[in-house]
């Protein structure tokens, strides 16, 4: 490969290149978070209108779970034991044991970034509940009880952002193979979450749709703006598909 006389080589990017960059990687954030605004703002629509087709499907799968549950004890057991692997608590507890590691590995700001993220979600998911104000569904002989309010379901979404942050953090030190096994095993756990909550009694189908697609949105959000100010400060950016931070191994 030849180098051309006058054009030296540069190790770090030039002020229009990080520009042109910054203003790629805002763009696809835009792209992003609009294309999960969308449909969380639809499903909060149809939740707030009490849109029959959507009512009807809570139900329905309300009722059908809570048949089998109240039948068979051993399931109650083992989804209680997935909800409770997805909950707030134990998002906080593995995702502080995350940023120890990190600042052992001496990388504040990506530390910085599973603490705003996460604690972030947990407010946000406050907020959003309080504003909605939708009630727990109501049965007469429930299997689970559950405190608070119902929209969007805040296992959901905490399982949702905790093993998104996991995967970007961790991404890049994985063999390609492990990262696919994380990566799959990552997704049957959210929506294990997600299903075990439905079929405690303890909330709707919709509300578990409205905690994944803000829990992803919220992601997406602090992830874009990560790796904006990277790329503003003039340091390389991660490919999308290889996590925050490439130099962490």
């Amino acid at each position: 490969m030849t180098v051309m006389p006058h054009e030296p080589e540069s190790s770090s990017p030039s002020t229009a290149e990080s520009t042109t960059r910054f203003g790629g990687r805002a763009l696809f954030a835009a792209a992003a978070l609009a294309l999960l605004a969308v449909p969380f703002a639809l499903t909060l629509l149809l939740v707030e209108d009490k849109w029959a087709p959507l009512l009807r499907a809570d139900s329905g799968a309300r009722d059908t779970l809570h048949r089998f549950a109240v039948t068979h004890a051993g399931f109650v057991t083992t989804m209680q034991l997935i909800s409770d692997s997805g909950s707030a608590l134990a998002r906080e507890v593995v995702l502080a044991a995350v940023v120890i590691w990190l600042l052992w590995r001496r990388l504040p700001r990506l530390a910085l970034f599973v603490v705003i993220t996460g604690a972030g979600s947990s407010l946000l998911n406050t907020v959003v509940k309080s504003s909605v104000h939708r009630l727990r569904p109501v049965l007469t002989d429930p299997v689970a009880r559950e405190q608070g309010l119902s929209f969007p379901s805040g296992h959901a979404q905490a399982a949702m952002v905790g093993y998104a942050v996991l995967l970007l953090v961790f991404a890049p030190i994985l063999h390609r193979v492990w990262r696919t096994v994380a990566v799959a095993t990552a997704v049957f756990m959210v929506l294990a979450v997600g299903f075990s909550r439905i079929a405690l009694g303890v909330h709707y189908l919709s509300d578990v749709i409205g905690g994944f697609i803000l829990g992803a949105a919220w992601v997406a959000a602090m992830a874009a703006a990560f790796n904006a100010t990277r790329v503003d400060r003039g340091r390389r950016a991660a490919p999308l598909g290889e996590g925050l931070e490439p130099d962490l191994g």
